[in-house]
């Protein structure tokens, strides 16, 4: 077979070529965590499609489909308490708790009691995906260091 006709064959990986990237949030352990998949089909498409995967092994695991979103999209983590996470993506809340690992719910407004404290973003960080904590806030009351007299 001519090479030019080969031509064709060998660029087909390329027209198909996709993403599937992860990042996880060990919340206590390896073994107790949150992993946030993005995949994109495509590598001229902007979007992507986003899953959750709740963990605390041995005990549970179970993923869980967020929908599609910009593939640059962040998504931020806040702990409400009680093994429950609220995790953001622009204006598009769910919620995931890893005690049993089977619940999640879209939230259509943030909750009564507020989202809780801010643990980190997932976000793009030199062209990959990964997780980034919030710094620990300095306790408010460090007392100040004593003088001599």
């Amino acid at each position: 077979m001519p090479p030019l006709k080969l031509l064709p064959f060998l660029l087909l990986p390329m027209l198909v070529a996709c993403s599937d990237e992860r990042a996880s949030f060990q919340i206590a352990t390896s073994d107790h965590a949150l992993t946030l998949i993005r995949e994109q089909q495509f590598f001229w498409s902007k979007k992507a499609v986003y899953t959750i995967v709740a963990a605390r092994m041995p005990d549970c695991m179970r993923r869980h489909k967020m929908g599609s979103a910009s593939r640059l999209a962040k998504v931020e983590v806040y702990a409400p308490g009680n093994d429950a996470w609220i995790l953001k993506q622009g204006a598009r809340m769910v919620v995931v708790e890893t005690r049993t690992c089977e619940g999640f719910a879209k939230l259509e407004a943030e909750p009564e009691g507020g989202m809780g404290p801010l643990v980190g973003i997932f976000q793009n960080k030199k062209g990959v995906l990964t997780f980034v904590a919030e710094p620990k806030a300095e306790a408010a009351a460090t007392p100040a260091p004593a003088t001599a007299q």
